[in-house]
Parts: structure tokens; C-alpha cells; sequence
């Protein structure tokens, strides 16, 4: 699930203003920008819905609004912050900024969204880049997300990262920098997000939200494994109670309920996918908490499990299930046996 897909009722990355943690990276953007040594490109890394492309669009509408890294306004700022009614906050929010471009899975001109950037849309920024700045003396590119290239476009990315133009900056938001082609990840200045606390993710999902009630924020950022989008997404009401139902499920294990398993597999079935991914991440995170407390009381490192037993079992089950989840996406499979065949799973690898 995208953060776009995820958060549905929030603003855009690019409309967004308010920013809640994550101040040692925002202070490093601005630090290296301030210091005349900013990287022209840089990986913004981290887990889905952390706030890895709105930081990026923040660090965007900086540069372009303080072209000069050694102006008083650069040299006094205490964050990459501009007014919501800065004409180039204004711009980016409306898409307009004739230096900025974005590199996303945008809807063609028939409304279809594609499964991947298409290398198409890759190749325009080496036009962009190689043109002469329209107002601010930067171009800006924001790649939202690299993980959406496909081998041609990650190709043609690195083109870009290798023999950048002066004065153009690429920032790149990827939710597993790990996975991306080793030339890109060090061409790129690294800069790695953590899950939010609990307390940030709560006052970020009220800041997007407005009037949204507290004890319903409480409990979303709770679940919210550290991401304000999955958070918004669970705000929903009926995503919050599906992932509880999954949860009470799953604490059951091994014994299953199949009249329950059923019930759930059906109620998939007419659900979209945001609802399905709903599904998947309550089964990775309850499954990722076992396996910690399990290897915490094995004592056995994380790396190092011992075959066949409990922890081994459970991370096999954890690849089974990823693999599982990934072919019902992929392939638009039928959702209850993937229910059954997930709890399954499970079953089996707490009983070992």
C-alpha cells in the first residue's frame, strides 16, 4: 500500500505544511544546503507512510524559495519551514512550480494508473535537467517512489545520479533503499527515516485531519506501526476493525476458527485492495512482534535462528506469507484461500 493509496482523506505530500519529528534529518538537509555542500542527490529511506515525500516536497520548496545557500534567510532558518501562503509553497501545492519536477505513478491521459513509473517519464528529466532554470537557479526532482522504476527506468535514473547539471537536485523517496540498484544508493547521499513514536504519528493524523475526534486518533496511531498514512487509513473505521478482528484472530493461534476464517475470506473478497493490504500488515506486524519475543526468549540472535524450531519456523512462515500476499496482489487471486492459507501457516509455525 503507497502512501497516497494509504492516506485517501489526507493532503498531498505537497500540500502539506505541518511536520511532526524526524528533526535530525530535517536539520541535515538544511545543514548540508546551508553549507554550501549540498549532494545533488539524495535517498530519503524508510518504512511506508513515515513522512520520506513530504519531507522531500519541504526540502524542495526551501531551495526553490532560497536559491542563494548564503542568504540571511538561509544562514538564519531554523527549519526547511515555509509559510503556507509563501507563493512557492503556493505553487508546489498547485503543481505549478516550473522548476520542480515529479517522477510518480501518475494517471494517464485515460485515468489508468500504472503498475510501475514508466521509463517514458524517465527520460523527460534528462530534458528537464538539462534545461536552463525558468526562476529559482535550481531544478528540483522529487522521485516519489524509486521503488516504482522498473529495470529500464532505474537505468536511466542512474544516468541522472551519475553526471547531474549544476545546481539540480534530485531527491529520491524509496520505502526499501536496500532493494534499488547498488550504483544508485551510492551515488546518493543516504538519509534513513524511522518509524514515528506513537505521540508524533497522533498529532500529525490530527493536523491532516482537522476535526478528527482524540480517542480515534489514539487508537489508530497505536496500530499505526509508526506511519502517519497507515494511521489516517485505519481512521477509516471499518480498516481499524478489520485489522482488530485479524489481531484477536491471530492470538488464538494455533487453534483456528474456520467459520471465522471463512467469514473474514469473505469479507475480503468484496473489499478493495487498501483493505486487503489492511489485512497483510496486521499479519506482518503480529507476526513480526512473535518472532521478536520468541527470539528474545530463545536467546538466539536475529541472525542466527535455530533450525526447525520455533523462530525458524516463523520465519519461514513470514516468507511464505509475503509471497503469498505479493501473487494474491499481483495475479488478483481469490482472498479467502489466501486467508486460510496464511493462518495456516501460522498455525503450524506456533506449534513447532
Amino acid at each position: 500500500m503507497s502512501e497516497d493509496e494509504a492516506a485517501v482523506s489526507a493532503p498531498h505530500p505537497r500540500e502539506t505544511n505541518a511536520w511532526f519529528g524526524h528533526e535530525a534529518a530535517e536539520q541535515s538537509l538544511l545543514d548540508a544546503y546551508r553549507g554550501a555542500r549540498m549532494p545533488h542527490a539524495w535517498l530519503i529511506g524508510g518504512p511506508q507512510g513515515i513522512g520520506k515525500a513530504t519531507l522531500a516536497y519541504r526540502a524542495a520548496r526551501f531551495v526553490l524559495a532560497h536559491p542563494d545557500p548564503g542568504s540571511p534567510g538561509v544562514k538564519s532558518a531554523q527549519s526547511l519551514a515555509l509559510p503556507p501562503d509563501h507563493r512557492i509553497a503556493r505553487l508546489v501545492a498547485a503543481q505549478g512550480h516550473p522548476d520542480l519536477l515529479v517522477l510518480d505513478r501518475r494517471a494517464d491521459d485515460e485515468g489508468k494508473v500504472p503498475t510501475v513509473i514508466p521509463v517514458e517519464r524517465v527520460r523527460k528529466l534528462l530534458a528537464f535537467l538539462g534545461s536552463t532554470p525558468r526562476e529559482a537557479g535550481w531544478r528540483v526532482v522529487i522521485v516519489d517512489s524509486a521503488d516504482e522504476l522498473n529495470v529500464q527506468g532505474a537505468n536511466t535514473m542512474l544516468k541522472l545520479v551519475e553526471e547531474p547539471p549544476q545546481r539540480a537536485l534530485i531527491l529520491i523517496v524509496s520505502h526499501a533503499p536496500g532493494r534499488l540498484l547498488a550504483t544508485i544508493r551510492s551515488r546518493c547521499r543516504r538519509l534513513a527515516l524511522r518509524p514515528l513514536p506513537a505521540s508524533d504519528v497522533a498529532r500529525a493524523v490530527s493536523a491532516a485531519l482537522g476535526d478528527a475526534e482524540e480517542a480515534a486518533v489514539q487508537k489508530a496511531a497505536a496500530a499505526s506501526e509508526g506511519s502517519v498514512a497507515r494511521a489516517i487509513a485505519l481512521m477509516g473505521g471499518p480498516l481499524l476493525a478489520i485489522r482488530e478482528r485479524v489481531i484477536e484472530l491471530l492470538d488464538r493461534l494455533p487453534s483456528t476458527d474456520p467459520r471465522a476464517l471463512h467469514a473474514l475470506g469473505e469479507s475480503l473478497e468484496r473489499a478493495d485492495r487498501v483493505v486487503l493490504a489492511t489485512f497483510v500488515d496486521a499479519v506482518r506486524d503480529w507476526l513480526s512482534a512473535r518472532l521478536a519475543r520468541d527470539l528474545s526468549a530463545s536467546g538466539a540472535p536475529r541472525g542466527g535462528m535455530p533450525p526447525g524450531r520455533g523462530p525458524a519456523r516463523l520465519a519461514q512462515a513470514w516468507q511464505d506469507i509475503n509471497t503469498a500476499a505479493l501473487d494474491a496482489e499481483m495475479y488478483n487471486l481469490e482472498r479467502k484461500p489466501l486467508v486460510f492459507k496464511m493462518f495456516g501457516s501460522l498455525a503450524e509455525a506456533v506449534r513447532g
